[in-house]
């Protein structure tokens, strides 16, 4: 075995687990390894959890590092352990199903365990749908709606965070109480938990008519269309992420950019701040989220 091909046993709650290559970089620019990022997931697992819980989840993986090539993976991988969940959730079109009977197998991460074994195999982006597994296995009308808020060069965080807090007024006006998350890349992401679960194309039709609603107040701000010739310094609504197939990144998620940014749930305090200043709200590291939830708690829930 070559130097830095490690390979451990551990118990990870009555779970074991073959850890491999600790010392691994995963982000060459920071110095990163895999068992650091290991370390916040177990650290941060406590919090994460409870996001994750009941939800299918499709990741990326970095086996080489994120300076390398990455892969999408929605079915559990061949070699998934017989004690890690998954549910099988019929797909809307055969050319993203993996099975022969059009169906997805995805794992869903209740437990430490599942969360660590994902990332051993650098599966460092965890992303989620908006609705939530039932008891019977099958998926359940959404409970939640997202507007992900992402600009157009040269607009940036701090457009983004002007255009937060108009979508904050406007969930607002329909009782919704709207949650901030840093996508840990360029933008915002904006929950609101619904009051009761929708089927996915009317929590896509209101997450569209909010976005609509903006681009038609604010047309040198804001922009609900797609076409990203017509993002140039403005902040797109991505309303779709709400269709019962697309998946957001999870809060607390690592990320694979250059450095190992994460997901990160802010105060509106926050946003308004970065709404003031450029400067005023930057995309926050693994280390960063740590101490936050060690000294603020869990601001998502």
């Amino acid at each position: 075995m070559a130097a830095g091909d490690e390979e451990l046993r551990v118990d990870v709650e009555g779970r074991t687990l073959v850890i491999k290559n600790l010392a691994k970089v995963l982000y060459p620019r920071t110095g990163t390894t895999k068992g650091e990022v290991l370390d916040y997931y177990a650290r941060i697992a406590p919090t994460m959890l409870v996001h994750l819980r009941d939800r299918a989840v499709t990741r990326i993986r970095w086996p080489h590092g994120v300076q390398d090539m990455s892969f999408f993976e929605k079915n559990a991988p061949a070699g998934t352990p017989s004690w890690v969940r998954t549910v099988r959730v019929p797909t809307t079109g055969s050319r993203s199903a993996e099975r022969k009977d059009g169906t997805l197998d995805f794992p869903v991460v209740d437990d430490l365990a599942t969360l660590t074994w994902l990332a051993n195999l650098a599966a460092i982006e965890l992303h989620v749908h908006q609705w939530r597994v039932g008891r019977n296995g099958r998926p359940r009308n959404a409970d939640r709606i997202v507007v992900d808020l992402d600009p157009g060069e040269p607009a940036g965080l701090h457009e983004c965070c002007q255009v937060a807090l108009l979508v904050r007024d406007k969930l607002e006006e329909r009782d919704l109480v709207g949650r901030p998350v840093l996508s840990g890349s360029k933008g915002l992401h904006l929950y609101a938990t619904l009051p009761g679960r929708l089927p996915p194309e009317e929590s896509t039709a209101l997450a569209k008519e909010i976005a609509e609603e903006l681009q038609a107040e604010h047309p040198r701000l804001v922009t609900a269309t797609m076409t990203k010739a017509r993002r140039r310094d403005k902040v797109f609504l991505d309303w779709s992420q709400n269709a019962g197939s697309k998946t957001t990144i999870a809060p607390y998620s690592l990320r694979g950019r250059e450095r190992p940014y994460v997901a990160a749930p802010v105060s509106w305090d926050e946003v308004a701040e970065g709404a003031e200043d450029p400067l005023g709200l930057e995309q926050m590291t693994f280390g960063e989220v740590l101490d936050r939830v060690e000294r603020l708690g869990d601001l998502f829930s």
